[in-house]
Formats: C-alpha cells, structure tokens, sequence
C-alpha cells in the first residue's frame, strides 16, 4: 500500500511518545489534528501500522532511527487529542473517528471481528454476500476462513468470488452493512468450530482467488480445483495458472526457487531477466551460484535486441517449473 503524505506523518508521530507528539502539533489547525488522528487509527485497522512499515518510513528522513517502543494506537490518540486540543475538543473528535472510518471503508467492522465471529456469520450468509466479504479481506485471511466455511457452500462462493469486482459499490456498502450488523448481533463469546482454508481474485477476480488457494492445505487445494473443473474448467485453468505469475518469484521461499531454477540454460535466464524489475533480478542472482550469474552476464552481453516472445518464453518456462511445483506442494512463499 502506498502512503498518502498524511498517513507518512500520522506514522512519523506515533514513533514519539504522546506528550512530545502533542508538541509539535500545538498551534496546528484542528482540522489537520483530526485528519492525522483518522489517517492513523485507519492504519492500525487495517494492519498497516506495523513496525516495518514506520521503520522504512523513518529511513527517509534520518540515516539512524532509534526505534522506540509503540503504545497502543486508541491510547497514543486519546493522549495525543488531549494534549493538543483539550478534553472537551478531543472527545468531539474521537466520536468522529469512527464514522470517518466507516465512510472510508465499510468493512472495517467485518476485519475487525474475530475469524470464530465472522465465520458463524458468513456460514448462514447466501454465497454471494460471503464471496464480496472475502474478496475484501487480505489474501491469507480469506483462505483462513474459506477453509472454515462449510464444504457446501465453499466452492459456491469460490466460484463467486471471480467477479464480485463487477458488483457496484453501493451493493458492496449494502452486504458490509448487513453483515457488521450481524457480527454486532452475536452473543460476545460465540464458540464456533470449523475446517480451515482458500481462494482470492480475477484477473482481477481470477487472480484474487488463486492468490487466495495457493495457501491452501494441498489436499483441500486439491479437492476444490477437482470441483471446480467439473462447473467451469476453463476459469479453473486460470485460476491455477494464476497462482503463479513471474512477479510472484519475490515471494517465493528461497530454498523452493534455488530448486525451480536449478537447470535452467544460462542463456534462457539472461533472456528472462531482460529489462526486468531488479527486484526480481536481485531474488533470482541471491539463488543460483555466482558460476551461474557469470555466465547470465556472459549471455547477456552476446544480447543486442531479443523478441519479446523469445523473452515471454523464457520466463513462462521457469514460471511454469513454480507451476508444477506448487501443484505438488513442494512451492513455499513468504507473504
């Protein structure tokens, strides 16, 4: 997620203690105060207020950060709104946070609440209304709790969740709405048990749901991709071949790619890496020998203008090595 040049400053002030952050904010208008405190508690909501995130923000400012210990997001603002603005103003504002959140993203409730909660609610929910809710939470997270619906209605939603990107927004607004008011209807402590796993997007969709079945346990993976080829075989060949693409190979564990490349020709490489991201190229060159990347850079001095099929080619090769490992559950990632 790229950072607005807010969220940069709400991160920035929550590495300083409140009554040193409350400082720098004194003579700040209100207005500002109120949209760092909402830019801020939205990143801790949505997960983005972590450590490694605030960490490489800081670098942009100093050469060394010393990290400090983070309080709490809701006791850092109430100190923080306090401080700079008086109990009576800060009370205003924190009663807007919420609001301003919703507007923002109507799902908040929903990745708020528990897996065991959502999961009593999703079970009862029509498979269309489960498909946009998981299509709005975070790849891993819907694969948890795929794998935890029920086995009737699992592959019911899969399926739907390859085109909840053509539902309108005001539909989506609809389904958070009913079902953050059935999460807030449940008795506080709902004990519910259930299996575990699946699926997110398309090309978009379709994307979204492989995302989501490659963290899949293989023999769950397994059963709904046999489903699934029975109700609609081609959209289950994208969706498989979509779980691995070239931009993937960042997220792939090392010692699983150090396997896939091992026998790739030097020179279908040095075609592969042509122009590519140096991200890429710099996960790729971590895993072979340095024997290896000499002769990459060997090949790819002898290169004037390589085909653009020549150099899809030879990357859809080692992609499609990953493919056949994944599909044997020997390919393990990093997200």
């Amino acid at each position: 997620m790229a950072l607005t040049g807010k969220q940069k400053a709400a991160l920035l002030l929550s590495t300083l203690d409140a009554s040193t952050a409350a400082d720098l904010l004194k003579g700040v208008d209100e207005h500002i105060v109120k949209d760092l405190a909402v830019e801020l508690a939205y990143l801790d909501i949505s997960g983005h207020h972590d450590s490694d995130n605030t960490i490489e923000l800081a670098k942009e400012f100093c050469q060394t950060v010393q990290k400090s210990e983070k309080s709490h997001t809701k006791s850092f603002l109430d100190k923080l709104l306090k401080s700079s603005l008086g109990n009576e103003k800060a009370a205003n504002i924190q009663t807007q946070i919420s609001g301003l959140l919703h507007q923002r993203d109507p799902f908040i409730p929903i990745k708020q609440a528990k897996n065991s909660t959502l999961i009593a609610v999703l079970n009862g929910e029509h498979p269309q209304a489960a498909a946009v809710v998981l299509s709005e939470l975070e790849a891993k997270r819907s694969s948890e709790l795929l794998g935890m619906l029920k086995e009737e209605l699992r592959l019911n939603v899969i399926s739907r969740m390859t085109g909840t990107e053509n539902i309108s927004t005001d539909a989506k607004k609809r389904i958070a709405a009913m079902v953050s008011q059935k999460i807030s209807e449940l008795p506080v402590s709902s004990p519910v048990s259930s299996p575990g796993v699946v699926v997110s997007e398309k090309k978009q969709g379709h994307r979204k749901v492989a995302v989501v079945m490659r963290n899949l346990a293989k023999e769950l993976r397994d059963g709904l991709i046999e489903s699934m080829k029975k109700t609609d075989e081609q959209a289950c060949k994208q969706i498989t071949d979509l779980m691995i693409i070239w931009e993937d190979i960042t997220q792939v564990a090392d010692r699983s790619l150090q396997d896939g490349l091992r026998g790739i020709e030097p020179q279908k490489m040095a075609l592969a890496l042509f122009k590519v991201d140096e991200k890429i190229v710099a996960k790729i060159r971590a895993n072979i020998s340095e024997r290896a990347s000499a002769m990459i850079d060997e090949e790819t001095s002898l290169m004037s203008s390589p085909k653009k099929e020549d150099i899809e080619q030879a990357r859809e090769q080692i992609v499609s090595i990953l493919r056949e490992m994944n599909a044997k559950g020997e390919l393990v990632f990093v997200e």
